[in-house]
């Protein structure tokens, strides 16, 4: 009998393709060949030298470790000036402030639209009164603040100089770190007030007043976490960051200023995600176009308007709320990418911070994180550690080649405003974000526990933080107080001036501390500014 012959075989499946998590193919193995362009002056140099590759200090951490600031604010002013308390006395460096959503978008909390938000994801603040609870008692000239607020944030800023005043601190010594990015606002977080060009009138206002009265105080945290949280890359978070970071420098010198008296006080605000050595890449590349930029195109003298100085989260969209406690180790390996990659300040997120906001004890699990990577890993002792690596090098040099890629078509479509209202940013992001879910849905891309090695039955319980309706019911009774006590013909004073202010394009911050110090609200504020700008509607991008 004849032997039936086999049947052929399947095609064996193609050979995965290797890429980092935004998506840029890699080989399996980098050499000397792959950097064979590098210069090492004109590329790297040492730590403290241009172009800042290497770092912006020359021993980097040995001289001072980075400043740690997690991310504190719930309920009221009340809560959260004792969880600072509680996180400055477990070793904290700094304060960082994160505000609810009633807040961040211009609403008091007696606002029907503010109902059920009322300091649920921050820290209610409807007035300069709530401010000075809010910073009750704390040593605002020897810590550095930080506060996460955009479309607000002149107002909140004002709230804060105001309290600073009241309690007899010299301006010219206080240290902080106001957001204030309106730009990645519109691209990617949504809590926008008014249109961009008003928007931007207030920050060159803003940014005026600063340079000539706080002079220590970081106007402008230009921020790539939420552009990145949104779904960009590695290149896009890169790119837009530094864009906006461009048009800011442009704003500022149409307000008047010299480069070299405002750029050293404009930081970033960068992610950190869970792809390693991209993420290290990244950093080492933005310092290397920003000093560039700021030398060779905008004729900047100063060494301090070259460094570009930055602070970093780990993502936010990198936990999952299955096995919850996968999250620590997610952050602390993004915090490790963060510190080698030269960040001067750092927030790690706690593990349960997908689920709600931190628990006293998930926020210190995540500030201990920091200083396990400081005090006992030894990262801290040498400067740029992975220098020379063919791979890492390799990847600066890709991330920094899409980068000006991206700032031709941002030129070539009339800059970031313009791209803006064309919904250029919102359609790549939007893009990029799709085709990475796709990969994770496919299998392509693994999130342990949630799409791989995943759990029939639910892991280990963790206590959750909620938010109740006290929180919302006392803020609108202090509030209510408060305008029953206040001088409302002053208030109403102010705030008229502040409209004709805008509407005769005067710098209005001097308007704004006037309305503040009155006791105005930041309803109040906002409805003016709306009043005299309009109220922004964003187009829909297909």
């Amino acid at each position: 009998m004849v032997k039936e012959l086999a049947k052929p075989k399947a095609k064996e499946k193609s050979e995965k393709v290797h890429e980092t998590l935004s998506g840029i193919p890699l080989k399996p193995v980098y050499t000397k060949e792959d950097i064979k362009d590098l210069d090492y002056d004109r590329d790297l140099a040492d730590p403290g030298q241009f172009p800042y590759t290497r770092g912006i200090h020359e021993t980097m951490y040995r001289g001072k470790l980075w400043t740690m600031r997690q991310f504190a604010g719930f309920g009221g002013p009340e809560e959260t000036n004792e969880r600072f308390k509680y996180l400055l006395a477990q070793g904290q460096t700094g304060l960082s402030t994160a505000f609810d959503l009633p807040t961040l978008m211009g609403y008091d909390s007696d606002d029907p639209k503010s109902h059920g938000e009322v300091g649920v994801c921050g820290v209610a603040i409807d007035s300069l009164e709530d401010i000075e609870i809010l910073y009750k008692d704390l040593p605002l000239d020897k810590v550095s603040t930080s506060m996460t607020i955009n479309g607000p944030a002149p107002i909140i800023y004002c709230m804060f100089l105001a309290n600073a005043k009241k309690r007899g601190f010299d301006w010219k010594k206080l240290d902080g770190t106001l957001q204030n990015d309106i730009f990645k606002e519109y691209i990617a977080q949504k809590t926008y007030l008014i249109p961009p060009r008003p928007a931007l009138k207030l920050i060159q206002d803003m940014m005026v007043f600063c340079t000539e009265n706080v002079p220590r105080w970081n106007t402008i945290s230009i921020s790539g976490y939420h552009i990145r949280e949104a779904g960009a890359t590695a290149a896009q978070e890169l790119a837009f960051t530094l864009a906006d970071g461009f048009a800011y420098v442009d704003a500022g010198i149409e307000a008047g200023l010299n480069v070299d008296d405002f750029v050293p006080r404009l930081s970033f605000f960068f992610n950190a995600h869970i792809d390693f050595f991209e993420e290290i890449a990244k950093y080492r590349a933005a310092r290397r176009i920003w000093a560039k930029r700021m030398r060779d195109h905008y004729g900047a003298k100063s060494e301090r308007s070259w460094k570009l100085r930055f602070h970093t989260q780990t993502a936010g969209c990198s936990l999952t709320a299955p096995q919850p406690e996968n999250n620590i180790v997610r952050t602390a390996i993004e915090a490790l990418a963060g510190v080698i990659g030269g960040t001067q300040s750092l927030h790690t997120n706690s593990m349960d911070e997908v689920l709600g906001l931190p628990t006293q004890k998930a926020a210190h699990v995540a500030l201990r994180t920091q200083q396990i990577i400081a005090y006992e890993t030894g990262v801290a002792n040498v400067a740029d550690p992975l220098a020379g690596s063919y791979y890492v090098e390799w990847l600066t040099d890709e991330l920094e080649r899409q980068a000006n890629e991206y700032f031709k078509k941002i030129e070539e479509i009339g800059g970031v405003i313009a791209g803006i209202e064309k919904g250029f940013f919102m359609k790549e992001i939007a893009d990029s974000a799709y085709a990475f879910e796709r990969k994770m849905m496919s299998g392509d891309r693994h999130f342990i526990g949630l799409t791989s090695f995943k759990e029939e039955a639910p892991g280990s319980q963790i206590e959750i933080l909620k938010i109740g309706s006290e929180y919302e019911e006392r803020q609108t009774k202090r509030l209510k107080e408060l305008k029953a006590r206040r001088d409302n013909e002053k208030v109403a004073n102010t705030l008229e001036a502040l409209k004709v202010a805008g509407k005769e394009g005067k710098n209005t911050f001097p308007y704004l501390l006037e309305c503040v110090e009155a006791y105005a609200t930041v309803g109040e504020i906002c409805n003016a500014l709306r009043d005299v700008w309009g109220a922004y509607r964003e187009n829909a991008v297909l």
